[in-house]
């Protein structure tokens, strides 16, 4: 089961972030089942996970995953229009996601044999790490996002900073960070990590600053957390 449970996960970073942009997650937040931009959506989660079981026999349990998330996210806006769960709605939506995916498969397993095409079991370790990778970059993002919003921390201020060179520079920190771990050089981590703080607190608005250093924060407890996490897998395997 830790093997499919792995690629139905990668399945779902891949359609519910990779291919999702902000114009559909805006027009589903905002109409749920009413949104034209939903039922490409859900076409797109069907693909991923029918794609990424390596087995035909699997297909009805993709449908029963893309019906399913579509039901999730159709019932979104009540979520936002809740004054107790909007602010958590970002994670309730995804822990309901991740639960779909899983008993799919549990019950895929509990009835077939799963014998994948084109596929070698042996190999799992390198989906464990794209998908460790995958999901430090912009799933990571979002996750900071929403981090930020269910604490209410915001800031409104003019920024001088390029459009999106903070994404590009969380996701590039954090992949070295996971490969400083993989090899074992936590002083280069610890280094990194002092870097970016000295020149984040070379800014003179203190705002700004604390801000982005609670950003800089989380994006290196998501990597550590990631790598550390990907280092024991790969030990036990």
């Amino acid at each position: 089961m830790y093997t499919l449970v792995v690629l139905q996960t990668i399945a779902h970073l891949f359609a519910d972030y990779t291919f999702q942009s902000k114009k559909i997650a805006k027009s589903k937040a905002k109409h749920g089942f009413r949104s034209p931009m939903l039922k490409w959506h859900i076409l797109i989660v069907f693909g991923c996970a029918a794609v990424f079981a390596f087995d035909y026999r699997f297909l009805p349990f993709a449908l029963g995953t893309a019906l399913l998330h579509w039901v999730i996210d159709g019932c979104k806006p009540l979520l936002l229009k809740s004054k107790a769960l909007k602010k958590g709605a970002f994670f309730i939506d995804q822990f309901l996601h991740i639960v779909t995916y899983v008993v799919m498969s549990w019950l895929f397993l509990k009835l077939f044999t799963w014998e994948p095409i084109i596929f070698d079991i042996s190999y799992i370790s390198y989906f464990v790490i794209f998908a460790i990778f995958l999901f430090c970059t912009k799933p990571a993002n979002i996750l900071i996002r929403e981090i930020f919003n269910l604490f209410s921390v915001s800031f409104t201020g003019k920024s001088e900073d390029l459009p999106n060179a903070g994404r590009l520079i969380g996701i590039t920190e954090r992949w070295m960070v996971i490969v400083f771990i993989l090899i074992g050089q936590f002083s280069a981590v610890g280094f990194l990590i002092t870097a970016k703080s000295i020149l984040r607190f070379k800014d003179g608005d203190y705002l700004k600053t604390e801000y982005v250093l609670i950003g800089t924060m989380l994006s290196f407890a998501i990597a550590i957390g990631s790598g550390l996490l990907l280092k024991s897998i790969l030990n036990l395997n």
